[in-house]
């Protein structure tokens, strides 16, 4: 596959260059970058990737996560929470999950690209891509507990969706280290490659995803969060009336022409 070239740089002085943002007019890849601190989330980082995603135009078709550096993300810059109050606490983790629920939310799928630490607060925004990739050198790890901490970044609903109750409670019990092969069999990474390969299989990936019609990927991303919070018979309900909406669009309309038709189509 050949890569886009990414020359369209978005204006992130802002947010103290924590978060990196380039897009070829229809993937986006979205970078942590703070290297020199394994890209560890600052407020500024947490608040630039809530305008970033907050503002995502809808010329975008996918996004890619991926950290700058040795690492995704390391977890929670620790400095700035040496003397915060309670209810200061409180307000940044709130700050924290709105961030991540427009990763999880936003406009289009996000395909996340994983390499060494996948840790704490970094494993909490890893949670809330659609897909995950993660190369041999990703690990994945809650380490709170042996801080005095409990986590904040919304990983008690989002990772514990993911591997459940009890591992997430091992987990974050022993601090326990799980590598890339590991992940892959919790469900943490749907796909695991050679080292230094996460980034180009990511959008290898996005490119697939973006080639699908847009409605359809907004409806998976968000009708099936949606239905995960409902009961059996609100789900049900509820992927009725997505699915009506999907199957009477136009570009369903055209879909289903170029299948019987045995065309290709591009959306």
């Amino acid at each position: 596959m050949k890569l886009p070239k990414f020359e369209n740089v978005w204006d992130m002085s802002k947010y103290e260059n924590v978060v990196e943002v380039r897009d070829d007019g229809r993937i986006c890849v979205v970078a942590l970058n703070r290297p020199a601190k394994h890209n560890a989330m600052s407020e500024s980082m947490i608040y630039g990737l809530g305008h970033v995603f907050e503002n995502m135009p809808e010329k975008i078709r996918c996004v890619v996560l991926r950290g700058n550096g040795d690492s995704f993300c390391a977890g929670l810059d620790l400095s700035e929470h040496q003397h915060r109050e309670p209810f200061q606490s409180v307000l940044f983790s709130r700050d924290g999950h709105k961030a991540f629920e427009a990763i999880r939310l936003g406009k289009c799928p996000v395909v996340a690209a994983l390499h060494g630490a996948v840790i704490g607060g970094g494993f909490e925004m890893a949670a809330c891509a659609h897909v995950r990739v993660a190369d041999t050198t990703a690990f994945f790890q809650l380490p709170e507990g042996r801080r005095g901490i409990y986590i904040g970044g919304g990983g008690s609903v989002r990772i514990r969706r993911i591997i459940g109750i009890s591992r997430m409670m091992e987990m974050l019990l022993t601090a326990r280290k799980y590598d890339a092969e590991a992940g892959e069999r919790l469900g943490i990474a749907h796909y695991v490659v050679p080292n230094g390969n996460a980034l180009d299989k990511a959008l290898e990936l996005a490119d697939e995803i973006a080639s699908n019609a847009p409605i359809v990927n907004y409806m998976i991303t968000q009708a099936l969060s949606h239905i995960n919070d409902m009961s059996a018979e609100d789900g049900l309900f509820a992927e009725a009336v997505a699915q009506a909406i999907s199957l009477t669009s136009p570009d369903a309309k055209a879909g289903m022409e170029a299948f019987l038709n045995r065309r290709k189509i591009n959306f």
